[in-house]
């Protein structure tokens, strides 16, 4: 801590302002008086135990006695009272002098009435139908993340989320209850205020004021094929009436990679090498060291001498992110304003991100039934990648040393055959640079026809302009003494979505029924372009990539365009009986430009129903429940994420001589198209159950679901005497199900103590149910019955040891080698016989703890995450070189005095290609249980604030990744088996200032 302190002023200035502010409220003490009173139930009129009475923006504060009195001393004769309990509506009360106040709380039906976002619309929560998940703006910033959604990991009951590595900027995969296509996209849809948009990492978190997830079909029916795979709803902030509001966010702190396993020391390689010659007879002591090391090896054996590379690359990185936003009002207008910085360091030199952006978002009431308005962000990225060195520093000879005697980098260390993978940091040998910027505007037009009847038009634009520059000179490891290359690529894409809703809402029958009728038309337009150029042999390579012209040899240049369009009518009816029995149908009839004639439209429907059995007269007198409700639907929803073009068969030139002399063909490119090309079709069934229990101090969601899906949209690769390589068709099912359960609980509640604590769980069966072929198809690994994914292999089982000869020997091996499982028990091992699906990256199930203790003007939160029952295939374990040339990682190898089962026997002899069975020892249990987050928080009082013209400040500590339990030693699983950029540890202190 004292080091981390040292390093980092922030985290440290951070952490002295939550020491030293902490008794500011006792050292501004007013003249006070002792109140007293009793708290009651409004509807029983009995008293209530537990009552949370607070003298407000201070730390003093109390709670209701068995028979509801309170007493307490309060700072300030004029102070106000905030009372609170779980279930009821907290009040405030100004005291004024008095000296006793009897207070009567009010159910809290707030819950009920929250209203959430769905498609084209808002509904009350206790209306809902479908399975949807609403995100509290607080849970979007708990944890200081690039992106999101990668703070919502875990919270979020049948949504897998997992960072994709630890590079700076680095994406996050997203699975909304399973995967259900092979090669078609399995992304959610992201609507941002209304609008489709891809690229949520450019939202900060700061800036969004809701987030909805739509799970099943009869919530995501309405937008279609774009909500196959789920949709996530987020609304950004906008102004609101009262006096302008002032924020400002920022965070800081250093990241430091805690998870690497270690490759072998000098010394260590040393001895492989001597037991990989020992197994061929050409090592048996260290007289014989002069014949299996050169001179310059030789010498660092005998003087301890060497190079461990990859410390040479990890070092610590630095995370930091600044917001401010203005929120105002007139009378007619409301405007929000926010600018951003974020700057990512990644834990290797040359790997970063800056993201600039600003948002404006604008609306106007031009009388009492329009209202227009624009949702308008701008966001720039200037990042540098790295090419990563891990590779080569994991599996370098040891031995060597990366600088020559004046303290060079050496290109080639001692003439070795790798390249020194520091060379590529060297000034101008290496840069991989890009710059985007993306521009996502939207307006909207909202008229009030009638006091029942709306109308609304948006319109969203979203640009982008990308360049991406790569330099390689002679001397990198790309290029490894080669020409120098330069590459030069640029895109620019547009995105068009307009919409028009109609909206009917109406109650009758003196307002037991309510009715809405939802009618909407879209137009969804993408064109890509994209262009690329490439030489070798630069001029001068102080030009990098901006002076291409210079080039020499191998000039190319390369241009594409893709243009898709999707056209959808959608009709959607709620209906409502007295809050009680709740309808909802939804049809949707899409067509996608990149299916065939013919198939390019489909239809889309869902249907959804509730019971609220909470507003049933028997469940009257209960004092268990609180609410009670009961879902179900059924929907069918398409995907049509395939490539563009996918049913035409392209053509691609080729240079050939005629004659002898130059000339150019053409030739089907390798993917022909297909005619018949038409949706891929899910259809989900969903039940699921609200409850509140005990005045909703227990809140939960049970869900369960089944969603199969047909005619996916496949890849097939053909045979190579055709000519082609693949085709895409509409062949195979698969099939996900899972039960999702999520809990929220307030144990504590009492005085200045609250404690919140929620529980999700979920688990989802992946598989396949059918492949085109009729069986397994191993070439694509995809195999009946088992997930989209799966590990395809012989089983290890262990090494053959010694007193073991005779039946090694029937399988053509002997001791020190690697031992895998006869499935068919009929003496031989063969491929077609003895290799079964292993595992899958599918977990089986996983789960999330968050706990939010509130102690006065402290707060503590903690997130714990598991995700159980998964496999990788371990990249570390493939570190290993029998042969004994290349290093390892500290794997257990077998020698006749160590007889383990881990790793098979040195042998200068044998490379690992040509190790029998060498890959069964690649796969690994992958399940983790993660601290996820803590977080240390200190709201200073605000009468303190209230001196100097603040409303609120808060400052914290937050710690991600703090502690990762698994199978495997010095590695963090989520990163999947990948060695390249692990997952680092991040360490940050930050402020929430508003004025």
């Amino acid at each position: 801590m004292k080091y981390w302190l040292k390093r980092n002023s922030l985290c440290k200035q951070a952490v002295l302002m939550l020491l030293l502010l902490f008794p500011l409220g006792s050292l501004i003490a007013q003249e006070g008086i002792t109140i007293t009173g009793v708290v009651t139930d409004g509807e029983s009129q009995t008293p209530l135990p537990g009552v949370s009475v607070v003298e407000k923006g201070t730390n003093n504060g109390t709670a209701t006695d068995f028979d509801g009195n309170y007493s307490l001393e309060l700072s300030n004769a004029n102070a106000v009272l905030q009372v609170s309990f779980m279930g009821y509506e907290t009040q405030e009360i100004e005291v004024g002098g008095q000296t006793e106040i009897d207070i009567t709380l009010s159910p809290d039906m707030g819950g009920l009435d929250e209203v959430v976002v769905i498609g084209y619309g808002t509904m009350k929560k206790s209306n809902v139908t479908g399975s949807i998940v609403s995100v509290d703006q607080q849970e979007l910033t708990q944890v200081p993340s690039t992106n999101v959604m990668e703070s919502l990991q875990g919270k979020l009951p049948g949504v897998d989320i997992t960072r994709s590595s630890g590079q700076a900027g680095a994406g996050i995969n997203i699975a909304v209850r399973g995967n259900r296509s092979l090669t078609a996209s399995n992304s959610p849809l992201f609507i941002v205020d209304g609008i489709q948009y891809s690229n949520i990492q450019d939202l900060n978190p700061n800036d969004i004021e809701s987030m909805e997830v739509l799970k099943d079909a009869a919530s995501t029916a309405i937008y279609g094929s774009r909500g196959a795979n789920g949709v996530i709803i987020i609304t950004t902030k906008q102004g609101r009436q009262g006096e302008t509001r002032v924020t400002f966010n920022a965070y800081a702190g250093v990241s430091e990679v805690t998870n690497y396993p270690e490759v072998q020391t000098p010394m260590e390689y040393a001895n492989l090498r001597r037991e990989a010659r020992r197994a061929t007879g050409d090592w048996n002591s260290p007289e014989d060291d002069p014949s299996i090391f050169n001179d310059w090896e030789l010498d660092a054996v005998n003087n301890n001498g060497g190079t461990v590379w990859p410390d040479l690359f990890l070092s610590k990185g630095a995370q930091q992110d600044y917001q401010a936003g203005v929120s105002t009002a007139t009378e007619n207008s409301r405007f929000y304003v926010s600018l951003n910085y974020f700057n990512e360091q990644g834990n290797q030199r040359m790997d970063e991100l800056n993201r600039y952006s600003l948002r404006a978002n604008i609306d106007h009431d031009i009388n009492d039934k329009i209202t227009i308005g624009t949702q308008n962000q701008v966001t720039y990225y200037d990042q540098n990648f790295h090419r990563d060195p891990m590779n080569i520093a994991n599996k370098i000879n040891p031995l060597l040393t990366p600088y020559d005697d004046e303290g060079n980098v050496e290109f080639q260390p001692n003439n070795w055959k790798d390249v020194n993978p520091l060379i590529d940091e060297e000034p101008g040998h290496y840069e991989n640079n890009n710059r985007t910027t993306r521009v996502f505007t939207s307006a909207y037009f909202d008229y009030d026809i009638l006091e029942d009847l709306n109308f609304r038009t948006n319109l969203g634009v979203t640009l982008q302009n990308s360049r991406t520059g790569i330099y390689r000179a002679s001397e990198t490891v790309d290029r490894a003494g080669q020409a120098s290359e330069a590459v030069y690529q640029t895109g620019n894409d547009v995105g068009i979505n307009w919409e028009n809703i109609i909206n009917y809402d109406t109650e009758f029958g003196g307002g037991d029924h309510s009715l809405t009728l939802t009618g909407i038309q879209s137009y969804l337009s993408g064109q890509n372009e994209a262009q690329s150029a490439r030489g070798r042999n630069q001029l001068l390579d102080y030009q990098l990539f901006h002076s291409l012209g210079n080039a020499s040899e191998q000039l190319a240049i390369q241009s594409n365009y893709e243009e898709t369009s999707l056209l959808s009518f959608t009709g959607r009816v709620h209906y409502s009986y007295k809050d009680k029995y709740i309808f909802m149908a939804t049809g949707r009839g899409d067509g996608a430009s990149q299916l065939s004639d013919g198939n390019k439209w489909a239809f889309f429907p869902s249907i959804s129903g509730a019971w609220r059995l909470i507003e049933e007269d028997f469940m009257a007198d209960t004092e268990t429940f609180t609410d009670l409700k009961i879902r179900a639907s059924y929907g069918v929803a398409g995907n049509a994420a395939v490539q563009a073009y996918s049913t035409q068969s392209l053509l691609n030139r080729i240079p050939f001589g005629f004659n002898e002399e130059p000339a150019i063909g053409y030739t089907f490119g390798s993917r022909i198209g297909n005619t018949n090309l038409g949706w891929e079709i899910s259809k989900t069934y969903n039940i699921g159950v609200d409850f509140g229990l005990l005045r909703n101090r227990i809140t939960g969601t049970i869900d369960v679901y089944d969603t199969r899906t047909d005619d996916l949209l496949m890849d097939r690769f053909l045979p190579p005497t055709s000519g082609v390589r693949s085709i895409t068709e509409n062949i195979g099912a698969t099939r996900n199900r899972g039960i999702e359960i999520s809990l929220n609980t307030t144990p504590v509640q009492q005085g200045i103590v609250e404690w919140n604590v929620g529980l999700n769980w979920f688990r989802n069966k992946e598989e396949i149910v059918e492949l085109a072929t009729g069986s397994n198809d191993i070439a694509n690994g995809w195999f009946i019955g088992e997930p989209t994914q799966a590990f395809y292999d012989y089983e290890k089982d262990g090494i053959w040891q010694l007193g073991q000869e005779a039946e090694a020997e029937s399988y053509g091996q002997e001791p020190g080698e690697i031992r895998v499982v006869d499935q068919n028990n009929d003496g031989e091992i063969d491929s077609n016989n003895d290799r079964i699906v292993l595992g899958s990256p599918r977990p089986d199930w996983s789960g999330n703890l968050t706990s939010d203790l509130t102690v006065g003007n402290f707060d503590l939160n903690i997130q714990v995450f598991a995700r159980v029952g998964q496999m990788m295939e371990y990249e570390f374990y493939d570190i290993y070189d029998p042969s004994g040339n290349e290093n390892s990682h500290r794997h257990d190898y077998w020698t006749p005095e160590n007889p383990t089962n881990a790793y098979p026997r040195p042998n200068a002899g044998r490379t690992q290609g040509s190790t029998q069975y060498y890959s069964s020892i690649l796969y690994e249990d992958a399940s983790f249980l993660k601290l996820r987050n803590v977080t240390l928080g200190y709201t200073i009082p605000k009468s303190f604030l209230d001196r100097v013209g603040i409303s609120k400040l808060r400052v914290y500590a937050t710690g991600r990744n703090l502690w990762v339990k698994s199978e495997v030693d010095n590695y963090d699983p989520e990163r999947g088996g990948a060695m390249s950029n692990p997952i680092p540890r991040l360490l940050v202190g930050g402020i929430n200032l508003e004025l």
